[in-house]
């Protein structure tokens, strides 16, 4: 096929926003579209192709598969290997064991399925994956083990019937992505049912390139078209952000920009000169490249740094990504392309022995919990024996449509039932160091609380709350009307007045952010206090405790001496952090029993994460048992349980 230099320089327009949009930078906060424009390329480069070869009556599965291997798996196999040593240095073992399943994933072309099973692509803890953006390649790749045989098996029906039915198929592909970002956004963003007709944009313009020379467009049409595509692509770029719904409608912005470039854009046209020029084509022909080394470069930074490194460092790590791709094109992408460097049978053997290594690697590593064993010192383990969850947190905890009913919800050793531990998942671990203490006077405690279910008392709401303020409101009104219940303890992850880690990297937000719903999160959650007590509830608020910046392991493993203290952020952060909270204490009624855990796991300089051999945390924000415990012994210490 014709080479285009616009193409190239369309690449150049999608990686960059990727890069700068990966390593922090707000103003390219919808800079992740640019993995949508290369769909849009991938679709039509690799469909021109394939219409080419069905047209001479040459098409080959196999020869299909080759090209794919040779343009894929050598760039990628060299920054998986580079990855490796990093990961064993600075991944701690839960991290090293996701890193191994990745290792497997990618090897398969499934990591799209894997990270859409364990994390939200916008989620803070996909900062750390070194290997989260190659659910990309897993969709295209997918895509195209369906694709080629369709062509293949439906070629002899005409290409009218053919793009009737890929029009059908991107119809409801659409559809479904528009469906699912609001009810499963995860699987809307990662998976290939949802993805598909993105590429398959890209395919119907190598349809239409087919019977139309873009050449014979007039010189007006040309111009604007190409000049309205690339304002989509960027204003999609600048306008999106995290809150966006994606891949929903709001992704044919981008989409729809690359296609109408692919179509208008030419030598004589502003958008066409300028995607032209050798900068933009420089970029783009090193943008596999550049894709592939970005997201390990900024994964292994935020490990390393415990938290998001400076402005110099990742404008550092971003500039990086040029050599290494360079490089990486240069000797590994440009030989590899080569057949007369390279034969079919030695790449599908490179393929074979580099997939079945990083293949048993992963496996090993998951098997080990991430060679656990062989990368902690003994010291290490010890402390990490002290950071685990309650035992009880699977079976008594709660979430989703099918909850458990209050009535079902669990009992803690018998007795008299006086105690109700009330909240979001921070208060799991309270309740059962609690319940220990109760059991020595006979005294039972029942356990309710719900996942990701912020304050909710008195709200009706729609969606994906729907089911958490059910529960908040039937859980509430089954302590107060229980006359055994006469205390409850109450805990959530409120912070900077929001609910839950949001922008976790300032230690307060701007007055602006979040305001609304910070009202109605608040409200909630004295009004829940308030209802307890005026039905006659001791009432016992456990605040949250000083979040970490990385979980407890990453800490422990870079720690000196973890056996001593082992800092996780500093007071003044947390303060900074928690001032909200703070200053509005006296909105809480007067009567609760308010225990602030930075009393106790914070001096005046610093918070800890540990101390003499026993870890506070299992994660980042969760309080282990052993934490849980000493809070347990301050509820005690100031009267909380009479």
């Amino acid at each position: 096929m014709k080479y285009r230099s616009e193409i190239d320089g369309l690449r150049a327009l999608a990686v960059v926003p990727v890069i700068l949009f990966h390593a922090g930078f707000k103003v390219f906060s919808g800079g992740f579209v640019g993995v949508d424009v290369f769909f849009v390329i991938s679709g039509y480069l690799i469909t021109t192709i394939l219409l080419n070869d069905l047209e001479a009556g040459k098409f080959s599965i196999v020869n299909f598969y080759e090209r794919r291997a040779r343009r894929i798996l050598p760039a990628l196999c060299v920054v998986m290997l580079a990855c490796l040593p990093f990961a064993w240095i600075w991944l701690s073992s839960q991290d090293m064991k996701s890193f191994s399943k990745s290792l497997v994933a990618v090897s398969i072309f499934s990591s799209n399925i894997l990270f859409w099973r364990t994390s939200g692509y916008f989620d803070t803890a996909t900062e750390l994956k070194p290997l989260i953006h190659t659910w990309s390649l897993a969709v295209e790749e997918q895509y195209y083990v369906l694709f080629p045989l369709f062509l293949l098996f439906a070629w002899r029906l005409g290409k009218r019937w053919i793009v009737s039915l890929l029009a059908i198929c991107a119809i409801i592909s659409l559809a479904g992505a528009q469906y699912f970002s609001e009810k499963n956004p995860s699987f809307d963003f990662y998976l290939l049912p949802t993805r598909s007709w993105e590429l398959l944009i890209g395919a119907f313009v190598a349809f239409y390139y087919t019977e139309h020379n873009i050449k014979k467009h007039k010189y007006w049409a040309a111009e604007s078209g190409s000049l309205f595509g690339f304002a989509l692509i960027l204003y999609s770029t600048f306008a999106y952000d995290n809150q966006t719904p994606f891949p929903s409608i709001y992704a044919l912005a981008p989409t729809l920009g690359a296609a109408l470039i692919i179509v208008f854009a030419t030598h004589q046209t502003m958008v066409g000169k300028l995607l032209g020029t050798k900068l933009f084509v420089a970029v783009g022909l090193i943008s596999y490249s550049a894709y592939l080394w970005h997201q390990p470069l900024f994964a292994f930074a935020r490990q390393f740094s415990l938290g998001q490194p400076g402005t110099v460092l990742m404008i550092s790590l971003a500039a990086a990504t040029v050599p290494l791709a360079y490089l990486t094109w240069r000797f590994v992408e440009r030989p590899f392309r080569n057949r007369h460097r390279f034969t079919r049978n030695q790449v599908f053997c490179f393929a074979f022995v580099f997939s079945a290594i990083f293949i048993g690697i992963g496996l090993a590593g998951d098997f080990t919990d991430g060679f656990k064993k062989q990368r902690t010192t003994a010291e290490q383990l010890l402390v990490l024996k002290s950071a685990i969850p309650s035992p009880k947190r699977a079976e008594c905890h709660t979430d989703g449509e099918n909850y458990l009913k209050p009535n079902d919800a669990c009992e803690y050793h018998t007795g008299r039932l006086r105690v109700a531990a009330f909240g979001d998942s921070h208060v799991i671990e309270l309740a059962y160091a609690l319940a220990d203490t109760l059991k020595e006077s006979n005294t039972k405690l029942k356990h309710f609380s719900f996942s990701g279910c912020s304050p909710m008392y008195g709200r009706s709401v729609q969606g994906g709350l729907e089911h958490c303020a059910k529960w908040t409101n039937d859980a509430v009104d089954y302590i107060v009307r229980n006359k055994e219940i006469d205390t409850v303890i109450v805990s959530y992850r409120i912070n900077s007045g929001l609910y839950g880690g949001h922008e976790i990297e300032y230690p307060n937000l701007p007055d602006g952010v979040g305001r609304g719903e910070r009202e109605l999160v608040w409200k909630s959650y004295v009004n829940v206090l308030r209802h307890f007590v005026d039905n006659g509830k001791k009432v016992v608020l456990v605040l949250q405790a000083p979040e970490l910046p990385v979980p407890v392991e990453d800490l422990l493993l870079k720690s000196q001496n973890p056996l001593g203290k082992v800092n996780g952020v500093s007071r003044d952060w947390w303060n900074q952090r928690s001032g909200f909270v703070r200053q509005h204490l006296f909105d809480i009624p007067k009567e609760v029993l308010v225990i602030d855990p930075a009393e106790i796991f914070c001096n005046e300089k610093n918070c800890q994460a540990a101390n003499d051999g026993v870890a506070f945390y299992f994660d980042d924000d969760h309080l282990s048992v052993e934490g849980a415990r000493l809070v347990v012994k301050e509820i005690i210490k100031r009267g909380g349980l009479d």
